[in-house]
């Protein structure tokens, strides 16, 4: 059997069995709908394309390039979490060494080129001038057209004090800026408290393990100043698991759902809150934008499902599901979404939606060469909707 039509049966019977691994991996009761007429019928559009392929295109194909190519095309479809993986990427998964320590403060996720979800507040990328909603084209001399966003994330990071080269384009594709930046250690300040017009502006720069005891202590200290009541701004916050937007969602919900998760199994699964949630009583507001995920839309879908804090800004970025790897033959992996969380009432994924804000107002989009408006807008009005529950009371 020669290689190339090796490569076509096992490349022919790949969807066929990916269909039955994904309805293994993300539950039983529903893998006959997956492996159903709705995959076999698209299995033979599926073979003419790849013979077509290798025997009538106008010079002969690389078929490992093709394979990789039609494996990509199927973790596109999903969402922008999953992804098809080369053996490098998986070993890179399943190594047990420590990251590197370094990185350059962006979240990025798939999307045609890498797209910037969020911008650490201090970060080498937020001194550069990158914004959420940029994209990478390029990481070093690196495209980023078929690259994971996982992969993008590793690719960043790095040894402290060493560089890294990322090619950005910001509305106009033809005008790709190039941004050498030198990687650092993040530091270890994830709230910040300063005051506008009478009302805090609590602003959340990172999220992690230790995220919900700086919010307990800037409330403690906002409690202690008698101030009236508080913004918390997480705009372009991107970072951090969903379980670190739990843990900080008890500090202001004090009864009730905190988050849902939903998988293909029936059911839904329910985490509330519990004795001792619910200390911080004063009143909030959330600021939110397009940069808004993961932790930060965990935490800003239990305030604004349970009823305790409005939110002013942008629909939120819509990532927030889980992932885990699934192994294949000859070392290559999916990398799969198995579980999305959804709005506290379990109606609405907000994985891949997003949450929309009560007050909408837009945060400008500001070019290169462009200085940023001397006013915040967004945190105007948040201040004043705090303002307004104040003075309700």
């Amino acid at each position: 059997m020669s290689k190339q039509t090796r490569w076509f049966v096992w490349l022919v019977s790949t969807p066929l069995v990916a269909l039955v691994m994904v309805g293994g991996v993300i539950g039983e009761p529903r893998a006959a709908a997956v492996t159903g007429q709705q995959g076999l019928d698209h299995l033979p559009v599926f073979t003419d394309v790849l013979r077509l392929v290798i025997g009538a295109y106008v010079e002969d194909v690389n078929i490992d390039k093709v394979m990789d190519g039609a494996m990509r095309g199927m973790t596109e479809g999903l969402d922008i979490s999953s992804a098809f993986l080369l053996p490098d990427e998986v070993r890179a998964i399943e190594t047990t060494a420590a990251p590197p320590a370094g990185d350059v403060g962006l979240v990025v996720v798939h999307g045609f080129w890498l797209r910037v979800l969020g911008v650490r507040d201090g970060s080498p990328a937020a001194r550069a001038g990158l914004q959420s909603g940029d994209y990478v084209r390029a990481i070093d001399t690196r495209p980023t057209r078929d690259m994971s966003g996982l992969t993008g994330m590793r690719l960043l990071r790095g040894v402290p004090g060493s560089k890294v080269s990322v090619t950005v384009i910001r509305g106009n594709t033809t005008d790709p800026h190039v941004f050498e930046l030198v990687r650092e250690a993040p530091k270890a300040n994830l709230v910040t408290t300063t005051m506008t017009d009478g009302v805090a502006r609590v602003r959340v720069s990172s999220f992690s393990a230790g995220t919900a005891d700086a919010l307990r202590a800037a409330f403690d200290e906002l409690a202690r100043n008698k101030t009236p009541g508080a913004v918390i701004d997480l705009r372009g916050v991107a970072d951090g698991t969903p379980d670190d937007g739990m843990k900080a969602a008890r500090l202001f919900v004090k009864t009730g759902t905190i988050a849902v998760r939903a998988g293909r199994t029936p059911g839904l699964m329910k985490i509330t809150a519990g004795a001792g949630d619910g200390a911080i009583s004063l009143p909030v507001v959330l600021l939110v934008s397009n940069g808004t995920a993961n932790a930060a839309e965990v935490f800003a879908a239990a305030l604004q499902g349970n009823k305790r804090a409005e939110m002013v800004g942008e629909p939120t970025a819509g990532v927030a599901a889980l992932q885990k790897l699934v192994k294949l033959t000859q070392g290559y992996g999916l990398w799969l979404t198995y579980e999305r969380y959804m709005t506290v009432d379990g109606k609405t994924p907000i994985h891949e939606r997003g949450l929309a804000p009560d007050v909408p107002i837009g945060n400008p989009i500001v070019g290169f060469d462009e200085l940023p408006p001397t006013t915040d807008a967004p945190l105007a009005k948040a201040v004043e909707r705090v303002k307004a529950q104040v003075g309700a009371k």
